[in-house]
């Protein structure tokens, strides 16, 4: 099988994987990388939401040699050490989370969406296609509005 080298939240990684195999796949069981979720694999519920290259994508539908060279960042590569990224903070302060099955994809997706828009309007976040089964939109909103906030958005 060929390698595949590519950084994983700032670490360098080398996985021994066919060119197919999907990155969730080669994050999660290869690598240990459990924050992505896998949900339902087809890209549409996007449990597993990551970043490549800073652009929010879903890794059950990217194949692992897409990744060759580049730069993935998972839920697990927000946080400065003990220090949570401002999206992390106001999904605390918000109390966002139901069963949490869904929030790395949800929050990584939100981070994604401020990178593009400092002051997101109701239809910008409502754009986001993460599910979230426990229905916990009304908070996402707000904690997204507050991350823009303490980004000083």
């Amino acid at each position: 099988m060929p390698n595949y080298t590519f950084s994983v939240n700032g670490k360098t990684v080398t996985v021994d994987a066919p060119a197919d195999l999907p990155l969730l796949w080669a994050l999660r069981d290869k690598l240990g990388v459990k924050g992505p979720k896998y949900g339902c694999g087809i890209d549409v519920c996007k449990a597993c939401t990551s970043h490549l290259n800073g652009k929010a994508v879903n890794p059950c539908v990217v194949p692992v040699a897409d990744a060759a060279g580049k730069e993935v960042t998972t839920i697990e590569g927000l946080a400065d050490g003990d220090v949570l990224h401002p999206v992390q903070q106001a999904w605390l302060e918000q109390d966002v989370a139901q069963c949490g099955y869904c929030q790395p994809g949800q929050i990584m997706a939100a981070v994604a969406l401020l990178k593009r828009t400092k002051k997101p309007t109701d239809a910008d976040i409502d754009a986001i296609e993460n599910v979230c089964r426990c229905g916990s939109y009304f908070r996402v909103r707000k904690a997204i509005k507050r991350a823009a906030e303490l980004m000083g958005g």
